[in-house]
């Protein structure tokens, strides 16, 4: 029995995050495997500031004025959700820091199209993209309030009837009001993040690596753009209790082992195939838990060779003092669990405070060896069902990867 909970709990967390992967491979076919980062020298407009210009192409030209939006409404009523989960989850396919925060519904197995999704704002949509699974067809969204300030949904899993008939006709630049109805959802969470241009992460390294991606660079705190009240509802379903609360993605310390890295000529973010199926394989981070920044998770894009895997490390090397002159630094890996203050085990599904990541000892996942070459590449061997005593040093057959 213990073995099938933990699968049960492994199946809700694949439904959170297959779709947003499956996203990806989509939108990349769609816009094309590439989007050039806004610079100083980028050749854009004399008259847009590099924020506007990053606006104008997150809106495909759809966009006025600047400044920061005001989010009167919170996507789903207050019933209808369990938590927020923060931005800074790392599963599956996605392997580094997730760029949005989840709605979790109250019955997170309810039949597709059970609960309302409204707009948060007075707003515009200026995209709406289907995707179709083995589960139906699921729709991503992206609002405007100006150039410089944007909000967008995924996993919505029906649309309003006029939503429906502006897709199938590719008509958008559609107004809506703050608590408009957009669609409904039901069956896994909805995905939501704020994108505010005149706020770039500072913390990405290499910004050019996340070019297939360019809204990641710009993603914002919700918590800053809310009315007071709306602030106070969501903080009251917010599950991370440690600040920032909403959660963090750019955790590069340039020079030091912590945060994201691509294998080297794979062309970051959007990897080989420039964003198809598996572009994950070559990704790599090094960063702290999403709920309980205690523990380090180390993500592989593929893992002996095989599926994108994560583990919790045990010996405690903190990634962010590790650099080139370090020595040969060794993690030994586990899968680990969350665990509520009383000791019993969280099912992923209701609210709770204070988790803990606990590895299990009985379930090592091996020994991963890092050595900082230069500022901005790294080798990286992987040793499966080893544990960190049994690994001498480099067999050889290490990769290397970059920033």
């Amino acid at each position: 029995m213990k073995k099938i909970w933990w699968i049960v709990i492994g199946v809700v967390v694949v439904i959170v995050i297959i779709s947003g992967v499956v996203w990806s491979k989509s939108r990349s076919q769609q816009n094309g495997s590439r989007v050039n980062v806004p610079s100083a020298d980028s050749g854009q407009s004399q008259k847009d500031s590099i924020a506007v210009a990053a606006g104008k192409m997150l809106t495909n030209n759809n966009c006025k004025g600047e400044g920061p939006g005001v989010l009167t409404r919170l996507p789903m009523d207050e019933p209808d959700y369990a938590m927020i989960l923060p931005y800074g989850l790392m599963v599956g396919g996605h392997v580094t820091p997730i760029d949005h925060q989840y709605f979790s519904p109250t019955i997170f197995n309810s039949p597709r199209d059970t609960y309302p999704v409204y707009a948060m704002a007075d707003s515009k949509i200026v995209d709406i993209q289907p995707r179709t699974n083995e589960r139906g067809t699921e729709y991503r969204f992206v609002f405007t309030m100006t150039c410089t300030f944007q909000y967008y949904y995924d996993l919505v899993t029906s649309l309003t009837p006029e939503l429906k008939t502006a897709v199938d006709s590719r008509q958008f630049n559609i107004d809506v009001k703050a608590g408009d109805l957009v669609g409904r959802i039901g069956g896994q969470t909805l995905d939501f993040a704020v994108w505010d241009t005149t706020k770039p992460l500072k913390n990405f390294v290499n910004p050019k690596s996340y070019e297939s991606e360019i809204w990641k660079i710009y993603t914002a705190d919700p918590l800053d753009y809310y009315t007071p009240e709306i602030k106070v509802k969501a903080l009251a379903k917010y599950i991370r209790t440690t600040a920032p609360l909403s959660g963090r993605i750019d955790y590069d310390i340039d020079g030091k082992l912590i945060g994201s890295w691509f294998l080297k000529d794979s062309g970051g973010y959007a990897g080989p195939g420039g964003g198809s199926e598996g572009y994950w394989a070559g990704h790599l981070a090094i960063a702290p838990e999403y709920i309980d920044n205690s523990a380090t998770v180390i993500s592989f894009g593929s893992w002996n060779g095989g599926e994108a895997k994560q583990f919790t490390a045990k010996n405690p090397i903190d990634p962010a003092t590790v650099g080139v002159a370090s020595a040969l630094t060794k993690y030994e890996l586990y899968v680990s669990r969350y665990y509520k203050p009383d000791g019993q085990m969280w099912d992923n599904m209701k609210l709770a405070h204070d988790l803990k990541l606990k590895i299990s000892e009985s379930e090592l996942g091996g020994c991963v060896l890092f050595q900082l070459t230069s500022a901005r590449e790294l080798r990286v061997e992987q040793f499966a069902k080893k544990k960190c005593t049994a690994v001498a040093g480099f067999s050889g057959q290490e990769k290397t990867y970059e920033r």
